[in-house]
């Protein structure tokens, strides 16, 4: 799902495994947080919807969807979306802003995904590869589900902030973790990212059997301009996600 790190704070001590990144904790506070924020509603999303361009009468399986304001864009411009999510309390929000137009269950990138071989013309994946410290299976099962010419359309933390954020600096060309926190209500939540270099990134797709036709550092869309003008200005120069299209040959 969705998620930014530049509003967590700096990096935390490191947090026990059972503790961090569940979103069931903390669904409403984050998805209340990132509806209409700058770094998620206008520079996250808008990225990932011009990427796709015409979605009209496509199938589109957004993996990672959170509460569901990226597949209510996509059904919206008259996409078939399927959304997943391993959060139920996600979910259960998402289900609540999209009604029963938009098919909804628990699954995790980490699993084999429930859905027949070629089922997808795109999946679109907002924020979500960062979670996973291996993203081979992922993207494995994200290509089977593809139909031949489907696209995997995908955001994540730009390694270059990501190791820049860390002290001391890790190793550039290692895969490497460190912890965040973000706070809700007074609430401290651990979430754990995993960055690693760009050529890891770029050879993992190929190793899925996905071409890259783009990689691109997203900007803020222009009608935030005068709803945050100074943090639109700071954002305007500075290197926040990456974004990739893989296509299935």
């Amino acid at each position: 799902m969705e998620h930014v790190t530049d509003a967590p704070e700096a990096p935390a001590r490191p947090a026990g495994p059972a503790a961090v990144n569940e979103y069931d904790a903390f669904a409403a506070g984050y998805a209340a947080d990132t509806e209409r924020n700058l770094l998620n509603a206008y520079l996250a999303r808008p990225a990932i919807t011009a990427l796709a361009g015409d979605v009209a009468g496509r199938r589109i399986l957004d993996a990672g969807c959170g509460s569901g304001p990226l597949s209510a864009a996509l059904r919206d411009a008259g996409a078939a979306v399927v959304g997943i999510d391993a959060s139920a309390a996600m979910l259960a929000l998402a289900r609540q802003r999209l009604g029963d137009d938009v098919p909804l269950s628990v699954a995790d990138l980490n699993d084999p995904l429930p859905f027949e071989d070629g089922a997808f013309d795109d999946v679109v994946a907002s924020l979500v590869l960062h979670y996973l410290e291996d993203w081979g299976p992922a993207l494995a099962e994200i290509r089977r589900v593809l139909r031949p010419g489907g696209r995997l359309i995908a955001s994540v933390n730009h390694p270059f902030v990501d190791y820049a954020i860390q002290d001391p600096r890790p190793d550039y060309f290692a895969t490497t973790s460190y912890d965040a926190t973000w706070t809700f209500d007074g609430t401290p939540y651990p979430l754990r990212f995993w960055r690693r270099p760009l050529q890891a990134m770029t050879a993992a797709f190929t190793a899925a059997g996905l071409r890259l036709s783009v990689i691109s550092e997203p900007q803020p869309d222009p009608a935030a301009r005068e709803l945050f003008p100074e943090d639109f200005a700071v954002l305007s120069k500075k290197i926040s996600f990456l974004c990739f299209v893989g296509e299935v040959p």
